[in-house]
């Protein structure tokens, strides 16, 4: 068992939901301001609000971490600088964030804000955690997937590793979700999930099948297990909940840390979706599938009004030691100090002399101990000075309130960090040089690449097992694709070794670990989509970690990506199906097993979105391939353009490379511009 708790952090989308985290125990609340929230359909705070957040959580001894967790692009950074000064001035103790370029300009702008990596960052090995920490930051929220064993790793690190203990699973692996995005412009990376994946989905032909829909996390059971392996926070997902689920969430987990039983009935009622799972702690992830039925919703209805109980009145967070003077001729003092050592101490009437009975400890007591509109408990009271001396109730009263008054003053500003800020520079970048356009080939099958002429792409990758000593591709071309998401680390270190022994130069990166192992190893390292290149000072951030060119953010806008500034050549995916989900949970698996697979799954709406399953992960593509051959003129401004390959034919792969060669386009019966003309919201 660990020496100490792990720090157990709430949600807050709005003032009543931080109101009843800190009520029940909370020892931090996460919240999102105005922009920048992976939650902007929560009610969020503004500057006032933020500010009153503060002052609250501080008197309560709790921390307020605020949600800068979406992608920022280039014309949204005078807004990152305000809201940045504005929660500095406030008392923010951390950010949240994902976004590279968006953590090393807070870094500079606010160099004594602690930045912890949001979920969406990816962070699910050792080296990741590593790489992350060489970005400046100080905590990382692993992702979600992630059994127990693997969260032990990452608390080897010395970092401090935040965990999800409760709440709503993404389908998708955190950060690789471009599925809202793709149907309905909603992007998951911008705050504006739509939750397409919570509708009908089917791999056999069942029109109520929810198939891309997971059951709630609910890590109670695992608690002690969590303790032990060093975990600094755990953490509650639920900025679009109800204050009521806040508290019982919060009130739940304050148990389980002290031991005590949980009402699991309870916890299951205010919310979830065909109860619970812990599946990917304990690495058993059968039956984790579930919706949100219509039982789930009348149990919540029936518990939700007595929850409010739970946080009717203020939380009582510090025992105090009170000390009453007296003396004679001279105004009473009472000093309050609170385990932490805070000290208030204020005057009051001077005592008169007793008539009858002077005023002893008991009295005093029972006084001062009348603390119910205030976070304090009275523990102990002891009265010094003259004897012979007594004060009236209402004096004591008068003094108790003004001493609690004075505390809380003196809470809230020893608890509150003073951050430094510094004046920003105008963001200046050094555009590429990138030279004559490329093509660069991802292919998930060798056979391929096997009519592609050599000439004809500048960079071919295949997945690392598909690469074979014959290949026609020369070798000084050939990109390895490792695997998206790492459950053997070591096991991979060790196939990338033997792979550059054996002349192989070029890495793809979609995760922090690739870029640290590849770096280890000497690789020229290439940045895949998932690193979310969405502005100019990301692309400095990762020219500065060693990539030699990067693939931007499939959500920019061509506009954007034209006029991002990169010190290193900077490319579009131009062709093929995007993969719109990177899913550890196989949803063909769960439904129809894997005899039965037949690589797709079907919307309501009858398209086919084609899924492809490594045996440690499993992928959904776009139901769409991405076109753009007939539109090259738009693209030649960039440093070169990536074709995906998936289920194309050797014969397919070369004519569409042909294509993309000469721009003579042959329009597919179905296709989609992706992101690059329409956007994101």
């Amino acid at each position: 068992m660990a020496d100490r708790l792990p720090e157990l952090l709430a949600p807050a989308g709005g003032p009543e939901a931080l109101l009843a985290a800190l009520r029940c125990g909370a020892d931090a609340v996460y919240v999102g301001a105005s922009d920048f929230s992976a939650r902007q359909s929560a009610e969020n705070f503004d500057a006032a609000a933020l500010r009153e957040a503060c002052r609250l959580c501080h008197l309560y001894g709790a921390k307020l971490y605020l949600a800068v967790n979406t992608l920022v692009f280039d014309n949204q950074f005078s807004r990152l600088d305000r809201l940045t000064r504005e929660a500095a001035d406030a008392g923010v103790d951390a950010f949240i964030m994902q976004d590279p370029g968006a953590i090393a300009f807070v870094g500079q702008i606010c160099p004594t804000m602690p930045i912890h990596a949001s979920t969406q960052m990816t962070v699910h090995t050792v080296q990741g955690a590593l790489e992350a920490a060489r970005l400046g930051i100080r905590r990382v929220v692993a992702a979600r997937e992630l059994s127990c064993r693997e969260l032990e790793a990452l608390c080897g690190t010395g970092l401090e590793i935040e965990v999800f203990c409760h709440g709503a699973l993404c389908m998708s692996v955190s950060g690789q979700c471009y599925l809202s995005a793709m149907v309905g412009s909603r992007s998951a990376n911008r705050g504006r999930c739509a939750q397409a994946c919570r509708l009908p989905f089917t791999a056999c032909g069942d029109a109520g099948a929810c198939a891309l829909s997971l059951k709630d996390l609910c890590s109670v059971s695992r608690i002690p297990e969590l303790v032990g392996m060093g975990v600094s926070s755990l953490k509650i997902e639920g900025r679009m909940k109800r204050p009521e689920y806040v508290a019982a969430a919060v009130t739940a987990y304050r148990q389980a840390l002290a031991g005590q039983p949980v009402d699991l009935e309870q916890l299951r009622a205010v919310f979830s979706r065909s109860g619970f799972t812990d599946g990917y702690l304990t690495g058993k992830r059968q039956r984790m599938f579930g919706v949100r039925s219509r039982e789930d919703v009348t149990a919540a209805k029936q518990v939700l009004p007595g929850l409010q109980s739970l946080y009717a009145k203020p939380g009582k967070r510090a025992s105090l030691t009170a000390e009453m003077e007296l003396h004679a001729q001279q105004p009473a003092r009472l000093t309050l100090t609170d385990e932490a050592g805070h000290t208030a101490t204020v005057q009051g009437d001077i005592p008169e002399p007793a008539q009858h009975v002077s005023l002893d400890v008991p009295r005093l007591e029972r006084q001062l101990a009348k603390l119910g509109d205030t976070i304090y408990t009275l523990s102990h009271a002891e009265l010094t000075g003259e004897g012979g001396l007594t004060l009236s109730a209402g004096s004591i009263n008068a003094m108790r309130r003004a001493a609690a008054e004075q505390l809380d003053a003196v809470r809230i500003r020893d608890n509150t960090p003073v951050h430094t800020l510094v004046p920003q520079e105008p963001l200046a970048f050094r555009p590429a040089q990138t030279g004559e356009w490329q093509l660069h080939i991802h292919a998930r099958e060798a056979s391929q690449l096997e009519q592609l002429p050599p000439e004809a792409y500048a960079l071919a990758g295949l997945p690392l097992d598909q690469w074979r000593p014959d290949s026609p591709v020369p070798m000084a071309k050939r990109l390895l694709i490792p695997p998206r998401l790492i459950t053997d680390e070591p096991g991979l270190a060790a196939r990338l070794e033997t792979l550059y022994h054996a002349g192989y130069r070029h890495l793809l990166c979609s995760n922090p670990a690739h870029v640290a192992l590849g770096r280890q190893l000497g690789f020229t390292l290439h940045g895949d989509f998932g690193l979310h290149t969405a502005n100019s000072a990301a692309a400095t951030v990762y020219a500065e970690q060693g990539l030699s060119d990067l693939i931007l953010s499939v959500e920019l806008k061509l506009g954007a990506m034209q006029q991002l500034q990169s010190p290193v050549p900077a490319g579009a995916i131009l062709y093929g199906r995007l993969p719109l989900m990177l899913m550890r949970n196989c949803p063909i698996r769960n439904e129809i097993g894997c005899k039965r697979c037949r690589h797709n799954l079907t919307d309501r709406t009858g398209r086919s979105f084609p899924v492809y399953c490594t045996g440690e992960y499993a992928e959904l593509f776009n139901a769409e391939p991405i076109y753009l051959a007939d539109r090259l003129a738009d693209w030649r401004r960039m440093g070169f353009g990536v074709l995906l390959f998936t289920e194309e034919s050797p014969e397919q792969a070369a004519r569409i490379t042909q294509q993309y060669r000469t721009g003579q386009a042959v329009l597919p019966a179905h296709y989609t511009r992706g992101l690059a003309y329409r956007g994101v919201q």
